[in-house]
């Protein structure tokens, strides 16, 4: 994988017809939903969609270079998806496993820093070892920010800010009158992260399943059809489209707002 320089508008040459119009969002996150079911079309077993899930990740993450895109979060694994079968779960973290080893040098070269959010702690043992080698080796990269979503749930997220805040308070190292949005935010997770602009989520499925809510507060939403393996470069090419086309109001009368 090579991460080319984002596209100018307008520019002529090879693919232009392509172009997205600006402007371009700085933050996108993207639920990845339809595995199982791109693989129950196929007669193939869940993992095989998980594989090709993996895939599309790394088409995605080669568009949003493409087109400039700051930082691309992607939610890998939820709190909830604890729940299943730990057939699937082992599925999911030598899948992972795999990745990492496979990819962490590619990404590393392109500049690609790699953060997480969520527990991932919770996966144990060599896989920790192996997700914390890559955050610290990519750290001073700065072309494009990977946050991987692993063992995350929002409402945990929230609920932990809320607790160290009040923490705070009670030894007198806070006011509590002083605790504001931008206190909260810097508790999160995701601090220090551009405000995110657009969270897409495939496969037709319309929620954000405990995904970002804090963060998805004046974010556009857009849901698609495409199950995730089918996620390609066109289709997040659209994505931007749409974006571009929207009136961003926060909570005003306009963009300008």
């Amino acid at each position: 994988m090579t991460l080319a320089p984002a596209p100018i508008e307008g520019a002529a040459g090879p693919g232009s017809g392509n172009r997205v119009p600006r402007p371009i969002p700085r933050h996108v996150a993207i639920i990845m939903d339809g595995n199982g079911r791109w693989a129950k079309q196929r007669g193939l077993p869940r993992a095989a969609g998980h594989r090709a899930g993996a895939e599309a990740v790394r088409r995605a993450l080669q568009a949003a270079a493409d087109h400039g895109v700051e930082v691309l979060t992607i939610y890998a694994f939820s709190s909830e998806n604890w729940r299943r079968s730990t057939e699937e779960i082992a599925d999911l973290t030598a899948l992972m496993r795999f990745y990492l080893e496979r990819e962490i040098k590619t990404l590393d070269k392109e500049g690609v820093r790699l953060r997480l959010i969520g527990d991932h702690s919770a996966f144990g043992g060599e896989l920790v070892d192996r997700l914390e080698k890559a955050v610290e080796r990519t750290a001073s990269n700065d072309r494009l920010t990977l946050v991987i979503a692993l063992s995350y749930g929002s409402r945990a997220e929230i609920t932990a800010a809320a607790r160290r805040l009040a923490v705070k308070a009670a030894a007198g190292e806070i006011d509590p009158a002083s605790i504001d949005e931008a206190a909260i935010g810097a508790e999160l997770q995701t601090a220090g992260l551009p405000e995110l602009d657009l969270l897409i989520r495939t496969s037709g499925e319309q929620r954000l399943s405990n995904f970002l809510l804090w963060q998805a507060a004046y974010a556009e939403l857009l849901f698609v059809d495409t199950l995730w393996p089918d996620f390609d470069e066109q289709t997040f090419a659209e994505a931007l489209k749409v974006y571009a086309a929207r009136e961003r109001r926060f909570g005003g009368r306009g963009s300008a707002a």
